[in-house]
């Protein structure tokens, strides 16, 4: 586990590039914000989530309980979804929408309904 990198991931580079191809600038992983959101867009008071589907217990196809260890991944994977939720409700009480983007959402077409949600300022 200590491979695995919780920042640059490639899900989140790929978000990164889509948004700034359509001319959105950012600010990255921001200490300030509860969850540390992996992209700010303080011009339009969005912040981003890139999830990892395993990591953050994704109700879709690749999203697998391990054959191993049952507590501790049920007890970790459960608190993370505890975490993200509370790290969301705060930063909605800051005035600041959440725009989640899951692993299995990269697709082009999902990432441009991303940018054109931000844009026209819908979300929620």
């Amino acid at each position: 586990m200590a491979a695995i990198k919780g920042r640059n991931t490639k899900p989140e580079l790929v978000v990164r590039s889509a948004l700034h191809r359509a001319g959105l600038r950012f600010r990255l992983h921001r200490k300030d914000l509860p969850g540390r959101p992996d992209i700010v867009l303080p011009r339009f008071r969005v912040v981003v989530f890139v999830q990892g589907c395993f990591w953050h217990k994704h109700d879709c196809a690749r999203f697998v309980w391990p054959r191993t260890r049952h507590e501790f991944w049920r007890a970790k994977l459960l608190a993370n979804v505890a975490r993200d939720r509370r790290n969301r409700r705060l930063l909605h009480q800051l005035g600041w929408r959440v725009e989640l983007v899951w692993e299995c959402q990269m697709a082009s077409e999902k990432l441009d309904a991303l940018v054109s949600r931000i844009r026209e300022g819908l979300g929620d």
